[in-house]
């Protein structure tokens, strides 16, 4: 995964209504009920089926790192999805995104104005229609250049052209060596 699509993914997650389980034994059942089998969830966290009993049991209770990171994110992953999806649809259809990211923005200008590409650490609120954008692509597969893209289009518009305003001769909008990047939705 790229910047931007962890950036929607702890977004998504961060809409959580309520927590996920806490305890391993209480996770390890919640993924028993969505993927119905042991070896379904062993494949989904890359144990063996006998260590998922294990644990569902309570026989076990302290599994590597590694395997805890997983569980945790294959809950995640499955955690209250119709309220992510109400979420993200409010996002794309009235109340936008807000991006906060510190990058290098670079420009394509008419002749005269500088080009070079420079940090700056922008918080932006994006309209409903880019947030769409952002999140169909996203569903179809995009790659992180074609988000990116996206995200730069948003940019451009809103901070540099301030919605037409300004800046009119700026045709393209350069975001690239991302420090950090943040959605809120």
């Amino acid at each position: 995964m790229g910047e931007i699509e962890d950036a929607i993914t702890r977004a998504d997650q961060e809409t959580f209504t309520r927590q996920p389980p806490k305890t391993l034994q209480a996770r390890i059942n919640y993924l028993f009920k969505q993927l119905k089998t042991s070896a379904a969830v062993a494949a989904e966290i890359g144990v063996t089926a006998d260590s998922v009993n294990r644990y569902r049991r309570g026989a076990r209770k302290n599994p590597p790192k590694e395997i805890t990171d997983r569980i945790d994110a294959a809950v995640r992953a499955r955690w209250q999805p119709g309220v992510r999806a109400r979420r993200r649809k409010q996002a794309a259809t009235t109340a936008g995104i807000t991006v906060e990211t510190r990058a290098r923005f670079g420009y394509t200008a008419p002749v005269g104005t500088t080009d070079d590409g420079r940090f700056r650490r922008l918080t932006v609120h994006l309209p409903p229609q880019y947030a769409d954008r952002l999140f169909t692509a996203r569903d179809q597969g995009a790659d992180e250049n074609e988000l990116r893209g996206i995200v730069a289009e948003g940019l451009k518009d809103v901070y540099f052209q301030d919605g037409g305003s300004r800046a009119m001769g700026l045709s393209e909008v350069a975001f690239g060596d991302i420090d950090y990047l943040d959605v809120e939705f």
